[in-house]
């Protein structure tokens, strides 16, 4: 069966493109332009993803995003204008699995629909991730590089980890924090900071054009493999 997806959003030509571009390629599409009838959707349709507007003409899309978190936990990527860290920082804390900014790409949009798919929806054999270059097998807890192996702490691997599991999606600073050093360690950024720099430096990705870890400023990290 097609993944059900759910856009919810107050603009009629957004809506209408989204819904070109995502039947195009399989998807079922359900539409709602506001809190009321995004909720009621998302209630009566069960959909297997969300993609969520903020400025919605009855309310805020966060206190749909809060309503729907209540209930579910299909996934929700916000596309919104606002562009501030604090409104990316706080989508992704109430709930939100991605933030993309209008204006946007619609090719980079279906990328991180079809990454949030894998994860509902895992597939075994994505346990071993290999672009020939790098290569992460989870299942056997190694990393190599051009077939060297690749030798990680402890730390080095569990964030490694972490980011693959969600790859090509953000995962925040508080996020990481939290799953690989505990709640009381979830303002230590500097920690993550070191750590991310070690693991670049050990396979090989240049901090300043990163090819793999990806950092979203003020946010948290995203691995594109």
């Amino acid at each position: 069966m097609s993944a059900h997806i759910l856009v919810v959003d107050d603009e009629f030509q957004i809506r209408k493109m989204l819904r070109i571009a995502l039947k195009s390629v399989g998807y079922e599409v359900c539409e709602a332009e506001s809190v009321s009838t995004g909720l009621a959707a998302a209630v009566r349709q069960q959909p297997d993803l969300v993609i969520l507007d903020l400025g919605l003409p009855d309310g805020d899309g966060l206190e749909l995003l809060a309503e729907i978190r209540s209930f579910s936990s299909v996934p929700v990527i916000v596309l919104s204008v606002r562009s501030a860290d604090l409104d990316k920082i706080k989508a992704l804390d109430i709930g939100a699995q991605d933030y993309v900014t209008k204006p946007f790409s619609v090719e980079e949009l279906l990328a991180r629909v079809r990454a949030q798919l894998r994860d509902r929806f895992p597939d075994k054999t994505a346990s071993v991730l290999d672009d020939g270059h790098l290569k992460v097998d989870l299942a056997r807890r190694l990393v190599t590089c051009n077939g060297k192996l690749v030798e990680l702490t402890p730390k080095e691997y569990a964030v490694l980890a972490k980011l693959a599991q969600h790859r090509q999606c953000v995962i925040t600073q508080k996020q990481l924090l939290e799953h690989i050093w505990g709640p009381s360690h979830a303002q230590n950024t500097h920690y993550l900071r070191i750590v991310v720099s070690h693991i670049r430096h050990k396979i090989g990705d240049d901090p300043t054009t990163p090819r793999y870890l990806i950092t979203e400023a003020g946010i948290g990290y995203r691995l594109m493999l």
